[in-house]
Parts: C-alpha cells; structure tokens; sequence
C-alpha cells in the first residue's frame, strides 16, 4: 500500500471530499502502474483508472456505517 494514502473515514478524516478521492486514487493508480506521469500513449487509461477508482471510493464513503451512522453528509 502506498504510504501517503490517507485514510478517508471518520475519525480519521471528518469530512472527505471528492478531492481526496481523487488524491488516494491518483496515489494506488501511481504505485500500481510504476508511473509517476504516464507517457501520452498511456494517458487515457492512466486517467480513466483515477476517475473510476476515486468514483468508487466516494461510492464506499458514502455507504460505510460507522458507530451507529453513515458517514455521507
């Protein structure tokens, strides 16, 4: 696991945004595919995995239950 993946649930995090999302997916897709920056022929896959992986981690968020209530706002 990438070190600086934060975690995103309360109490870690209070309120996390699609930002941080976005950061945590940007982070796995870069450990996951050796690529800081992927070269052009690899952009739209590069790009493609970050906005799925982070729509699915906002998708986690917002149905995680912790100590008795949801997370989402």
């Amino acid at each position: 696991m990438c070190r600086s993946i934060k975690t995103l649930r309360p109490p870690y995090t209070e309120h996390p945004t699609s930002e941080d999302s976005h950061a945590a997916a940007l982070q796995y897709v870069r450990k996951i595919s050796g690529m800081r920056k992927p070269a052009k022929v690899n952009e739209n896959a590069f790009e493609a995995a970050v906005a799925e992986i982070a729509h699915i981690t906002d998708h986690l968020l917002e149905q995680l239950v912790i100590r008795g209530g949801s997370i989402a706002s």
